[in-house]
């Protein structure tokens, strides 16, 4: 039985269909069921509730062997940081996942290493440590910025011509994609031949920087596309005047801020583990070219 926390995002979605079809039995934890896709909720046993619940989890985790790990954002408006956040969410479930021999598959940051604060990595980071000390055999999934994160901005690209970060313009971004990372866990939760502690980092082909992006993204859509870099200064700022708790404003910046002094450069990287969909691929299957006459 193979446990899939987060079933209705974006990588948990994909996951799903790619295990639909493996003969194993699937369970999913949803806050919402009617969120599942029909042919979802025909082929999967579907426990309603939140993975960081522990009566949740229990149920889930009963007579199952395998367990697909993602911790959710927090709440935009919580005051609790994002430390907090991921150790209090995995708690439950480490213990379940300990206790019953449940080998876990989890999402974390690439950076494992890096000396200094990286908010949201760092949570990320530190909840690794958290399954590790619990005994529980995993596999964490190692992972840079998502491609993904970019269609947040669809509209002021092919409207405006711009998109905008606070990441250093000239310094390479490493990327990956949403639908690289639902293989690689498909490919953990079907093997298995493994056991122990061991993380698995998972990058794009291709290290680009923003301006570079913007390059590849203007080839993709048939018109100029610029990057503009914000102020860090400015990026708390914002998110603070859409209502954001000062916690995840400063976590935000903190992560941002990591990035550019090079934490995904602090964890070596296994080319033999990269993924297969190159930033330029990803642009022409995501953002629509423009018509051409």
């Amino acid at each position: 039985m193979i446990v899939i926390t987060t079933p209705t995002g974006d990588i948990g979605a994909q996951l799903v269909d790619r295990l639909l079809d493996s003969g194993e039995s699937l369970r999913v934890i949803v806050r919402d069921p009617a969120r599942l896709p029909a042919h979802v909720r025909a082929r999967a046993e579907v426990v309603p509730g939140s993975h960081g619940d522990p009566d949740t989890i229990a149920k889930a985790l009963a007579g199952a062997d395998r367990l697909f790990w993602l911790v959710p954002p927090a709440g935009f408006h919580d005051a609790v940081d994002a430390r907090r956040h991921y150790l209090d969410f995995t708690r439950p479930a480490c213990r379940e996942a300990a206790s019953r021999g449940v080998r876990i598959v989890g999402v974390t940051s690439l950076g494992h290493g890096y000396p200094g604060r990286a908010g949201l990595l760092s949570a990320a980071l530190a909840m690794d440590e958290l399954i590790g000390a619990s005994g529980a055999p995993y596999r964490a999934l190692a992972l840079p910025f998502f491609m993904e994160n970019l269609l947040h901005q669809a509209a002021a690209i092919t409207e405006q011509g711009t998109f905008s970060l606070a990441n250093t313009a000239d310094r390479p971004l490493p990327t990956v994609a949403t639908r690289d990372v639902a293989a690689a866990a498909a490919a953990l939760l079907l093997d298995t031949g493994w056991s122990g502690r061991a993380r698995v980092p998972l990058t794009g082909p291709d290290d680009l920087t923003p301006d570079a992006m913007a390059e590849v993204i203007s080839d993709t859509l048939g018109r100029t596309v610029r990057y503009r870099q914000l102020p860090l200064s400015d990026l708390r700022a914002t998110m603070l005047g859409r209502g954001a708790g000062p916690a995840l404003a400063q976590d935000m910046a903190d992560m941002v801020e990591a990035q550019n002094n090079g934490i995904y450069d602090a964890e070596p990287r296994d080319p033999g583990t990269a993924g297969t969909t190159g930033f330029r691929r990803w642009c022409e299957q995501n953002l629509a070219p423009a018509p051409r006459s």
